[in-house]
């Protein structure tokens, strides 16, 4: 998987979130990257190499994975 993440790109994290979903939006890439719960809204902020170890997927809006 290449590491080329942009805003607003849909990841899947390997781990659900509390509230059920592992969907989530990117809304700030850089050395840490926010991630935005697309269900309940919550945000979190991790550094780009925990980001990696812990993103499953890409979501294309093609409805492809990457």
């Amino acid at each position: 998987m290449e590491n080329n993440f942009r805003l607003n790109d849909k990841v899947i994290m390997k781990k659900p979130h509390a509230c059920g979903s592992n969907e989530w939006v990117i809304t700030r890439v850089g050395v840490d990257i926010k991630i935005k719960c697309i269900k309940c809204a919550h945000e979190i902020m991790m550094d780009r190499l925990e980001f990696i170890k812990k993103v499953k997927g890409v979501i294309n809006e093609d409805n492809k994975e990457n």
